[in-house]
């Protein structure tokens, strides 16, 4: 991979950030004949975060990129570990880049620099450095994280963030059970009631091996969202209360991002990542799909170029088709029943949701699960969960009627045949030599799973003619409103 080299020449595609998501897109497009411009703040280097995965969601090459895979994994939503059944890894950020890297071959360039602006001149981009570079390129592609910089994120409402603190470090009594990672744990004996109510958080747990261990304070979504301070605070108490400070930490690690990004709206300049809208608003993930993604977004836009057409078009019908739009909606308004929800009630809201088949709560949690799907799953959540958990979720869907009267009537229609709008891929085969048994394997598979219907035009979020409640200009309300109350009473079975 050339570093510095091209510098004044024009490039196929611009790449603003070197994360992991647009170095995987830029992978792919070096990969496909394209050049590509890398520009980054930093040479190229292990990326900083902790990146977690589920394994079956990440590509082949991709999963031998792990630095460990557990087969033990749970969450605690009450006294007794639910068992997830799901195998899922941490990924070796030093390994995933020079994987990224070699696979870009000597189509890939990378630049050190900041960028400040970029402008569209005839079929050029011209891209501006913070200290006076120029470079120029047939495409850009936003993939400076969260926010974007070209492509600012707009958030409703103000954003909504999640947040967390972590450390890796040596421990005299284990922290968390050995073997397993702990993907959810909402006990909190050590608190008080009402400081669970008002700041819910959950401990998030890898064993590293002998007495090491990753542990991790989050709060899920919030806003405003608690301090860096707050949860350094609160990790430590719950090691306290649990008799197990730790000692030789090797490093901790703060972060902080939005949840609540809508679908972006396609521009000239490509997003990608963080950057366009690419984080899941209920788990926090994007780095599995954005490698998943990558491909055919990068096909995308190398036919595009070929033909002489908009790549960025093509870039974003690709990433963002009108399906995974009317989903997000359907995510958003989730999430917004979660921000509702008083802190101690989540780990009721987690329970009825792992009681979901394993299938139903895998695709929930997956980036192209549709909305026929996404409402079927909510509503069984529903059903299961005490009325002090459902009041949110109907509060919620009042809020946005034009989602909520779509997704019910998908729901209504869950019998009936569909189909993704982007096939999975067939599961790899596990890495690391890992086993599990087939009975374990049938039960994590369990579940009639609807597959997507291809969305018509005209809903929120999709191609057509809306308003931010998803409803046509023109229509009633209130009328609305009534029909969703009538809907949401016949669902919970209570009277209005």
């Amino acid at each position: 991979m050339p570093v510095d080299a091209l510098s004044d020449q024009t490039t196929d595609v611009l790449v603003v950030g070197g994360g992991p998501s647009g170095l995987a897109l830029a992978t792919e497009l070096g990969r496909r004949g394209l050049s590509v411009r890398v520009v980054a703040p930093h040479p190229p280097q292990p990326f900083a975060p902790t990146y977690g995965s589920w394994l079956d969601e990440l590509a082949g090459w991709a999963q031998a990129c792990t630095a460990q895979v557990w087969t033990d994994v749970r969450v605690y939503t009450g006294p007794q570990p639910t068992p997830l059944l799901r195998p899922y890894g941490l990924l070796d950020n030093a390994r995933l880049l020079e994987a990224l890297l070699e696979r870009a071959g000597e189509r890939l360039c990378w630049t050190q620099g900041r960028v400040a602006g970029a402008e569209q001149r005839g079929k050029l981009w011209h891209v501006r450095g913070e200290v006076g570079e120029e470079w120029t390129a047939r495409l850009v592609v936003d993939a400076s994280g969260h926010g974007g910089l070209l492509l600012p994120t707009p958030f409703e409402g103000g954003a909504a963030l999640q947040t967390a603190y972590g450390i890796v470090a040596h421990f005299q009594r284990p922290p968390s059970p050995p073997g397993a990672m702990v993907w959810m744990d909402y006990r909190a004996p050590h608190l008080d009631p009402a400081e669970v109510r008002a700041e819910p958080t959950f401990l998030y747990s890898m064993h590293l091996g002998g007495d090491r261990y990753f542990v991790q304070e989050t709060s899920l979504i919030a806003r405003p969202a608690p301090s860096r301070e707050f949860m350094q605070a609160r990790l430590y108490a719950r090691l306290k209360a649990l008799g197990t400070p730790p000692h030789d930490t090797e490093s901790d690690e703060w972060v902080a991002f939005p949840m609540n990004a809508p679908a972006p709206v396609p521009g000239p300049i490509l997003a990608y990542g963080a950057a366009a809208g690419l984080v899941h608003p209920i788990s926090g993930f994007q780095v599995a799909g954005a490698l998943k993604d990558a491909p055919r977004v990068a096909q995308a836009v190398v036919t595009a170029l070929e033909n002489g057409e908009d790549a960025a078009a093509a870039g974003w019908d690709a990433l963002w088709p009108p399906e995974r739009r009317a989903a997000r909606g359907v995510h958003l308004l989730d999430l917004g029943a979660l921000l509702e929800l008083p802190g101690d009630r989540l780990g009721q809201f987690f329970a009825a949701f792992f009681h979901l088949p394993a299938a139903e709560w895998h695709a929930f949690l997956g980036p192209h699960t549709g909305v026929r799907e996404l409402a079927r799953s909510m509503l069984k959540v529903f059903a299961h969960a005490p009325n002090a958990v459902r009041l949110p979720l109907v509060r919620a869907a009042l809020a946005h009627p034009g989602v909520s009267l779509r997704a019910l009537r998908e729901a209504a229609r869950m019998k009936e045949p569909a189909r993704f709008s982007h096939p999975p891929d067939a599961t790899a085969g596990h890495a690391m030599g890992m086993t599990q048994s087939d009975e374990a394997q049938r039960e994590a598979n369990s579940g009639d799973v609807d597959q997507q219907e291809v969305v018509e035009e005209g809903m929120q979020g999709a191609v057509g003619s809306v308003n931010a409640d998803g409803l046509a200009p023109g229509v009633d309300r209130e009328e609305k409103l009534e029909e969703l109350r009538e809907n949401m009473a016949e669902v919970s079975g209570q009277q209005q």
